[in-house]
């Protein structure tokens, strides 16, 4: 039987398995379809997948249920998904002043944590630390903004806003797991985020989630 989802995401990269731990916590069915980086034949530079999103990256989410529905950028995707599906509010909340509370964090993540953390690696991994200037600046942001999620997470009792696991926690635990690639470690240094990362990590649909994820190697000297 057809999944009412098709995805569009990358073994490795954070965006993509995002959606799909919305999709597995909110119990919706989808197929993943992996693409590679680049303009080869499964690339996402190609004509054939910018027909699905222009812009050539991932993810991408096309919703059969809805016309074969097209939503790319994983902030939208998820935004559609609760909006639309999430009727109990398991993820995202009813009220207007709650769901901007979620918002912020959500939108934190989308427009800080994750832009940062990737350009941080980006210098301080992937090119070989060339540039040190560059790899110094987005690292100490990345830890700043560690401390702001450790301090946010103690004062909340474990969460980041409202008291239980929503879109704004989903949206950042791909991205924090990533931090091992810049050498930093969560229990010694952030430890309420670590305590964190594991109790997202111990969900049954966090879990169901990670089926096909590849882990890049760590820092390099």
């Amino acid at each position: 039987m057809a999944k009412q989802f098709t995805l569009y995401s990358h073994p490795v990269g954070p965006n993509g398995w995002k959606v799909a731990q919305v999709l597995c916590e909110l119990g919706l069915e989808y197929e993943t379809v992996f693409k590679e980086f680049g303009d080869g034949e499964n690339g996402m530079k190609t004509p054939e997948y910018e027909k699905i999103n222009p812009n050539g990256r991932i993810p991408a989410l096309v919703d059969h249920s809805n016309n074969d529905l097209i939503i790319w950028e994983s902030g939208a995707i998820i935004l559609y998904l609760v909006k639309k599906y999430d009727t109990e509010h398991k993820l995202y909340p009813a009220s207007l002043e709650d769901q901007a509370l979620v918002d912020t964090w959500f939108f934190f993540q989308m427009t800080g944590f994750g832009p940062y953390t990737g350009q941080a690696i980006w210098f301080k991994v992937l090119t070989g630390n060339k540039d040190v200037e560059a790899a110094d600046r987005y690292v100490a942001e990345v830890h700043r903004m560690c401390k702001v999620l450790n301090d946010q997470l103690e004062k909340e009792a474990g969460w980041l806003v409202l008291g239980k696991c929503t879109i704004a926690d989903l949206s950042f635990l791909q991205w924090v797991r990533f931090l091992y690639r810049l050498g930093i470690e969560l229990e010694k240094e952030y430890p309420f985020v670590n305590k964190w990362k594991e109790a997202m990590l111990a969900r049954p649909g966090v879990k169901a989630s990670t089926v096909g994820e590849v882990w890049a190697p760590g820092p390099t000297e």
